[in-house]
């Protein structure tokens, strides 16, 4: 019977990990092809082979050397800052309201969670067209701060997962610190805050791919404002077909230089992201 059971799970493990292998195999190969592409040293986009014939760093080089027709150091500064301040005013939006609304019982709170939840079911693509006029009304449609804004304005409504997690942290804290003399706001700021490690940098991560990968809200919004553009836009630019041929090989190269930073900060917070869902996941 224990030898019966012991060879069910061996083939059962043995199934689960051929499956698991097979799909890690299916996600890695495209990205070891565009890695393998920045480095490619043909002339053609279009070539009948997987495996460059010749290797070089030109790709990248000319991607921040030649930058009349697509400026890629622009685009990535202004990646960079929108992404950056957009995740510093995403990050502490989130966390206070995530802990008021968790923390503090007050009229309408209720209310105030259940619209919240309501308004984050519809599409953000739903309200880009109103999006576009509003920022246009006040001159804001082609620049970046408008992009900041849209970005950081809506943040909050994604509030559940952080408030999952102050709600696991004792409120005998929050008590002993009434006693002791301090505000709320001390009290978030000078303890909770500190020890909510794995839930701050959850949030700062989440808050900081959103507008680094994004493309669909910067191509409504930016248009034909290169010097506004982002990454995302200059590398859809360069797949232009009366472009790509010359251009594909450093749309490559600025694909793996933009993954750099997101996967640096990923892997090295890793632990903490993991932690920061599990914990938010406990209680809603």
């Amino acid at each position: 019977m224990i030898k019966s059971y012991k060879t069910k799970r061996l083939i059962g493990d043995i199934v689960v990990y051929t499956i698991l292998t097979i799909l890690s195999i299916i996600w890695v190969l495209p990205i070891v092809w565009i890695v393998m592409t920045s480095f490619s040293g043909e002339k053609s986009a279009f070539i009948d082979h997987v495996i460059p014939s010749t290797w070089t760093f030109n790709n990248y080089i000319e991607l921040f050397t030649k930058t009349e027709t697509f400026n890629y150091p622009r685009a990535f500064l202004n990646t960079l800052i929108i992404s950056i301040f957009s995740c510093v005013i995403s990050t502490l939006s989130v966390l206070m309201v995530s802990y008021t609304f968790s923390r503090l019982r007050f009229k309408s709170r209720k209310a105030f969670m259940n619209v919240a939840m309501i308004l984050g079911m519809f599409p953000g693509f739903m309200t880009m067209i109103a999006i576009y006029y509003i920022l246009k009304v006040i001159g804001l449609s082609q620049n970046i701060v408008g992009l900041i804004i849209v970005y950081s304005a809506g943040a909050a409504l994604g509030y559940f997962i952080s408030k999952g997690f102050f709600d696991t942290v004792p409120k005998a804290l929050d008590e002993a610190a009434t006693i002791d003399g301090a505000t709320k706001n001390q009290i978030f700021w000078q303890i909770i805050l500190p020890m909510s490690k794995p839930i701050v940098v959850y949030t700062v991560i989440t808050s900081f791919i959103g507008p680094w990968t994004d493309f669909i809200l910067a191509r409504m919004l930016i248009q034909d404002a290169y010097d506004q553009y982002t990454v995302a836009l200059v590398l859809w630019n360069m797949t232009d077909k009366t472009k790509v041929d010359e251009f594909f090989y450093r749309f490559c190269a600025g694909s793996v230089i933009v993954a750099i930073p997101i996967t640096a900060v990923f892997l090295k917070m890793q632990k903490f992201y993991v932690e920061g869902i599990t914990g938010g996941a406990v209680k809603g």
